[in-house]
């Protein structure tokens, strides 16, 4: 995964990098965001329809291996899973296509992105840093209502649903393409505490009830695509889709074991661009800008001496 080869998109990653870290502190070997998370192994099966959608491998071959990563909001590794800044929540899927082959995707439990590009979100985190964002918010109202949008505490990882930030071009094998944004669904259902029943919990509940659940059976998810229409807007995190559009169901999720602590699994970077033939990016300009942010602290990780998870 390269970094791209716009100088000004590296410069803007490594601004937004460092007012992370402004706002959360440096936590050497943690991401700067999403940090306090955890890694399970399991296996992805794809549904008829999924190849209707994309020719890539994981829609066509009978199942794929993969890694999923679920983590708290923040930069901060020990935050406790009941505190509020701990959403959205983060889970990041691994599809593990053959030696040194894979594509990913990454999703938080909030759907859509607070701006519309880069630039407007390292304002959007400077306005939050100087600790009065009220006039940022007021000039931007995607923004406004991003952080307005209900965030409750959900009662596992297993409960919540997550939506990825970005949509992308699924190009079948006849060259048919649509564009869609994916929808992770929790096969548990949805369940989420009230304030008073949140607060009261351990503050690792959600990574000790984890535990729990993956001992007594498969965690499973559903994976979908929601299909734009045609003039649809689709290269806009902010911008919602009808929910009339069509709703493709790719796939089930079955997460089985956590990961081995290795090296292996806590130098993992995943990467918002799905670089597999069959799914393409769809010209958002937070992708390319989000995958070099995902490279430069991944590669900060690696060097601090102890990736963590």
């Amino acid at each position: 995964m390269p970094l791209p080869s716009d100088e000004r998109i590296v410069k803007l990653a490594n601004d937004l990098v460092a007012q992370l870290d402004t706002l959360f502190g440096l936590h050497p070997g943690f991401r700067p965001a999403h940090a306090k998370g955890v890694m399970l192994t399991g296996t992805f099966t794809p549904t008829h329809e999924a190849a209707s959608l994309t020719r890539a491998p994981h829609a066509t071959h009978a199942s794929t291996p993969v890694i999923a990563r679920f983590s708290d909001g923040t930069g901060v590794p020990t935050i406790p899973d009941n505190d509020p800044n701990a959403s959205p929540r983060g889970l990041a899927i691994r599809f593990q296509l053959g030696e040194h082959v894979h594509t990913d995707i990454v999703s938080q439990s909030t759907d859509g992105f607070p701006t519309r590009n880069g630039q407007e979100f390292l304002e959007f985190l400077r306005a939050i840093a100087a600790g009065d964002p009220s006039s940022f918010l007021a000039g931007h109202p995607a923004a406004l209502a991003f952080v307005q949008t209900p965030k409750p505490s959900p009662a596992s990882f297993a409960t919540e649903a997550y939506f990825s930030v970005t949509a992308f071009r699924f190009v079948n094998a006849k060259g048919e393409a649509r564009f869609g944004r994916y929808r992770i669904v929790p096969g548990a259902g949805l369940e989420f505490l009230d304030d008073a029943t949140a607060k009261a919990r351990d503050p690792h509940y959600l990574f000790d009830e984890l535990a729990s659940r993956i001992a007594a059976g498969p965690v499973r998810f559903d994976l979908q695509v929601q299909v734009a229409n045609s003039g649809d807007v689709v290269d806009d995190a902010t911008i919602h889709w009808p929910a009339d559009r069509p709703i493709v169901n790719f796939g089930s999720m079955n997460l089985t074991a956590f990961a081995p602590d290795d090296d292996s699994h806590r130098r993992i970077i995943f990467d918002p661009i799905p670089r597999v033939d069959g799914i393409e990016p769809s010209g958002d300009p937070l992708l390319e800008l989000r995958a070099a942010v995902y490279l430069l602290t991944g590669r900060r990780r690696r060097q601090a001496g102890q990736a963590h998870a």
